[in-house]
């Protein structure tokens, strides 16, 4: 099977569970049902944009459930449950581009602070978690896209999370890397 193929089904799902969230459709089967990827354990990120801007994102860093339920899931919460918008309306449909990320297993990053920190981040290849006092948050590896210099991108990863700017100086900060197999639409 061609990867064209599997980025059609996988989009194709997300779009059909965002569709049945807005009553606009019946759900049914993914493209490729017999693909035994769908019943794989796996964690994923279903993007939202319309026009080039962010609509949603929501997703999982660990896989809790297969493929198939976790595309589903972050696809209907991309639609309609992100806290930083208003639920997607159904007249949104026909411009809005889907996009699901399968997101590689989490590795810790050791690391002795800032500089040796950003010494070790691949721009545009990890996706990156921090964790510091009971606080974190995530980028995709495409956010490296829109903020391209590891200290900025660092930065507004630490203010995501809700910790002070350049809390990625911090020794004990917690960080994690992982890389995305992108499927866009189209």
């Amino acid at each position: 099977m061609s990867d064209r193929a599997w980025s059609r089904a996988l989009t194709g799902w997300a779009r059909i569970n965002i569709e049945a969230a807005l009553g606009l459709g019946q759900g049914g089967e993914p493209l490729l049902a017999g693909d035994p990827r769908w019943t794989s354990p796996a964690a994923t990120f279903v993007t939202l944009t319309r026009g080039g801007d962010l609509r949603g994102c929501i997703g999982t860093i660990e896989p809790y459930r297969d493929l198939r339920a976790d595309v589903a899931g972050n696809a209907r919460a991309a639609a309609l449950e992100d806290p930083r918008f208003m639920p997607l309306e159904p007249d949104e449909l026909s411009d809005l581009e889907v996009e699901v990320s399968v997101l590689t297993h989490p590795e810790p990053l050791a690391h002795q602070g800032g500089a040796d920190l950003l010494g070790k981040l691949r721009p545009g290849v990890d996706g990156v978690i921090l964790r510091q006092g009971g606080r974190g948050a995530t980028f995709l590896p495409q956010v490296w896209h829109q903020i391209p210099g590891p200290a900025e991108f660092l930065t507004h990863l630490c203010l995501k999370a809700g910790l002070r700017g350049n809390a990625w100086r911090d020794p004990d900060l917690r960080v994690w890397l992982y890389r995305v197999e992108a499927h866009h639409e189209g």
